[in-house]
């Protein structure tokens, strides 16, 4: 496949999310509205936080966290899902794109709709509630990549196995909701039993939540958390190119 025709294909994948307004909307709007309640109540600097807030060491890597699992684990797979049901997908497979470029062009689409919920997010936190930036930024920036990814490749691969549209919804929300209960999303992950916030910690939003939330402290992120990472991204990425159906 050519570069130029990669980039239409991109394009055209591009179109068709942003004609979705409750599926671009929802992802940045629903975690944002989370972090500008949590950014009301009083927080004052903690040790828990190596001196920081609670917003600035929790809320807002949980933020960051909430956007890429609900885009990555949700959305995609709806969008890859009803392709398959409407036809786009069987008539794509008679051109010469490969199921590696249509999941390619499906997630660097994601991302663009990611890093756009992103900003928008650290502009509100800055301006409105005087949110620090990461200690660790370079840090950090690495250790969203790597999040981003593993969400990314989680929703692929739903969307490679599920049948159709609303079993894509219905698997992608089972998984964002269990991984953000699990993984810190509805409250610190110590007050959970120790065998299931362990398990917790290394389903990719907990350890991405984890692993943002040490760079804002500028500590070092965990070793575990990043491995988990890196482990999600490499096998259901394989899994999701291995196993996607055209029809």
């Amino acid at each position: 496949m050519t570069p130029r025709a990669y980039a239409l294909l991109t394009w055209t994948e591009a179109k068709l999310v942003a004609r979705d307004t409750a599926g671009l909307i929802v992802p940045l709007a629903l975690p944002s509205l989370i972090m500008v309640m949590n950014g009301l109540g009083t927080s004052e600097p903690t040790t828990a936080y190596k001196g920081l807030t609670a917003f600035d060491g929790y809320v807002l890597p949980l933020t960051l966290t909430m956007i890429t699992a609900l885009i990555g684990i949700v959305n995609m797979p709806s969008f890859l899902a009803a392709y398959r049901k409407t036809g786009i997908l069987r008539r794509l497979s008679v051109t010469p794109a490969n199921p590696l470029a249509v999941l390619a062009a499906q997630a660097a689409v994601a991302l663009a709709h990611t890093l756009l919920g992103v900003t928008l997010a650290l502009l509100v936190a800055r301006f409105a509630f005087d949110a620090a930036p990461p200690r660790a930024p370079f840090t950090a920036i690495a250790v969203f990549a790597l999040a981003t990814a593993a969400m990314f490749a989680v929703g692929l691969l739903v969307a490679a196995l599920a049948p159709t549209p609303n079993a894509a919804v219905a698997i992608g929300l089972l998984l964002f909701f269990a991984t953000m209960a699990t993984g810190g999303g509805f409250g610190p992950p110590e007050n959970l039993p120790d065998s299931l916030a362990t398990i917790g910690a290394h389903l990719p939003y907990g350890a991405s939540l984890e692993a943002l939330s040490a760079t804002w402290t500028g500590t070092t992120p965990a070793a575990g958390s990043l491995a988990a990472l890196a482990a999600t991204t490499l096998i259901c990425a394989a899994a999701a190119t291995k196993t996607f159906r055209w029809t």
